[in-house]
């Protein structure tokens, strides 16, 4: 396992170059007040800066089976990913970066993969194994586990974070 660094923070993101759009793929939109404003504030933030879209897919909704829900869920983020997109799974197993590595890794993908960066968040009860293996790469916010909203939530605030590291604002200290 490597160490937090330069070398952590520039793992991955191999592809053919170009610019590229960042895309936050979720299932789901935050049902409550507070974490949908503050996903919207962030990500308005963001926008001033670097293109990015928030896209959305329906949660499963009817279904106690959990298997059934997650592959319910699996098959509607897949239907959204092209070819050329480079998929990044938000997964508490994957690597976890310190703020000012993850704006190292989030411009090095954004410089040298050709499609859409899209940063995949997967619904309440997780993912299937078609989409951690369609991603890429996994990242971790953090090794503990957080409610899908807060996850939501964290993701912007750290991708606003990484683009205020990238341009020397006053944000990150």
């Amino acid at each position: 396992m490597l160490g937090y660094g330069a070398s952590r923070a520039s793992q991955g993101c191999s592809g053919k170059g170009g610019a590229m759009k960042l895309v936050i793929l979720s299932v789901g939109l935050p049902r409550t007040d507070w974490a949908f404003e503050g996903c919207s504030q962030y990500e308005k933030r963001i926008g001033k800066l670097l293109p990015l879209a928030w896209e959305t897919v329906p949660e499963a909704r009817g279904i106690k089976d959990v298997e059934a829900v997650r592959r319910k869920e699996e098959e509607r983020i897949l239907q959204r990913i092209t070819e050329r997109d480079y998929p990044v799974l938000l997964d508490e197993a994957g690597i976890c970066r310190s703020s000012r590595d993850f704006s190292i890794w989030l411009y090095e993908c954004l410089q040298s993969v050709s499609g859409r960066l899209l940063l995949v968040v997967g619904g309440a009860h997780g993912v299937g194994e078609r989409i951690k293996s369609r991603a890429m790469e996994r990242v971790s916010l953090s090794p503990m586990t957080f409610p899908h909203e807060l996850c939501l939530v964290l993701l912007f605030e750290q991708l606003y974070r990484a683009v205020s590291i990238r341009h020397g604002m006053r944000y990150h200290h």
